[in-house]
């Protein structure tokens, strides 16, 4: 279909990737002259008046969601009797694509993508929407490491469809989704936070949880079996994520973190805590011991030049101390004085007598 106009408006260019229910297209929005990405639901699906006005009604709650990590829907519409959804287009590749090409993330790289998947969820949650198919295929990464989830309500649009296929649409994909979604049960919030436990899970190890050859299985595993805790296969997992991981992975939606705000906030408060933890088992640089070097005498000051506060008292001498220096010049003035006396006096009696 590259190269279709969809509502004199929409024109297809490129064919970004397929799925069960649709196929997604790069295209060109004449009107606004932008790139957008635009969703087309399968024929079969388009053909059900209820659905229709299900799937509108949900593109429209989707429509309302404005956050950072939410992909953008921009409009909704039907041509040629196939139903499209018209979104935000985000270059790069979803997370599924990206663990499968690299390989399990480093732990601070992996949270650091969950958490931002956990933002933009719990944004949804808060005005009461539930995503029902929350997995790597549905998060997209640009090349500045944002990520930005789609596919709100799509899931849920899908509910009237054949019941032999509401295992794997409408109620999320077989490998990501919870004991309740496996047992058939409508999906909750809680329900998020279990799917995005399994994506957590398989971008910090590498793998999932739970792998089988059918649907059925898959979901049997979900509701009965317990997963291998992650540090048995990465050791590098401290304890309190392995805690936090298995907590999510709960089999009882009561026991899990209630909302994806709130394991955004879990996996905040950690990563936070790790970075302030000391290095343990660090053994600090020996330094060689150098000699101290001589304390420096005190730069002597003359007491006449020191404030009388800081003056030192002057030691008292003791009266048999005599000094004979002092006295001597004293003794000899006074016999110079007494010598000139007679002088003056044979002067004064010459001159006025």
């Amino acid at each position: 279909m590259t190269g279709t106009l969809l509502n004199k408006r929409y024109q297809l260019e490129e064919r970004l990737g397929s799925g069960g229910m649709a196929v997604v297209y790069k295209a060109r929005d004449l009107m606004l002259e932008r790139t957008v990405a635009i969703k087309i639901l399968r024929k079969d699906y388009s053909h059900d008046p209820a659905f229709r006005e299900r799937f509108r009604q949900e593109a429209k709650a989707a429509a309302n969601l404005t956050h950072p990590n939410i992909v953008t829907v921009h409009d909704f519409g039907i041509d040629q009797g196939r139903i499209f959804i018209v979104m935000e287009f985000v270059p790069g590749a979803t997370l599924k694509d990206l663990v499968e090409k690299r390989g399990r993330y480093s732990i601070d790289s992996g949270i650091s993508l969950v958490i931002q998947a956990c933002a933009g969820i719990g944004y949804a949650h808060r005005v009461g929407l539930v995503h029902c198919d929350v997995k790597p295929q549905n998060m997209l990464v640009s090349p500045d490491r944002r990520l930005k989830v789609t596919d709100f309500g799509i899931a849920r649009a899908l509910a009237s469809i054949r019941p032999e296929e509401r295992t794997q649409i409408v109620w999320g994909s077989p490998q990501y989704f919870s004991p309740e979604q496996a047992s058939g049960k409508s999906p909750s919030p809680a329900s998020d936070v279990y799917s995005l436990g399994v994506v957590l899970y398989e971008v910090l190890l590498g793998q999932l949880p739970f792998i089988a050859e059918s649907g059925n299985e898959l979901a049997r595993m979900h509701r009965e079996m317990a997963p291998r805790p992650p540090r048995e296969i990465r050791p590098t997992v401290s304890e309190n994520l392995n805690r936090i991981i298995l907590k999510v992975l709960s089999k009882e939606p009561s026991t899990r973190y209630r909302t994806a705000d709130q394991l955004g906030r879990v996996l905040i408060t950690f990563s936070k805590q790790k970075e302030q933890a000391p290095q343990r088992n660090v053994s600090p640089p020996r330094v060689e011991p150098h000699p101290r070097p001589a304390r420096p005498e005190p730069a002597r000051i003359p007491a006449r030049t020191l404030p009388p506060t800081m003056r030192a008292a002057r030691p008292r001498r003791d009266t048999l101390d005599i000094d004979w220096a002092t006295a001597f010049l004293g003794l000899l003035a006074l016999v110079s004085f007494g010598g000139l006396v007679p002088f003056w006096l044979w002067i004064y009696f010459s001159v006025f007598q």
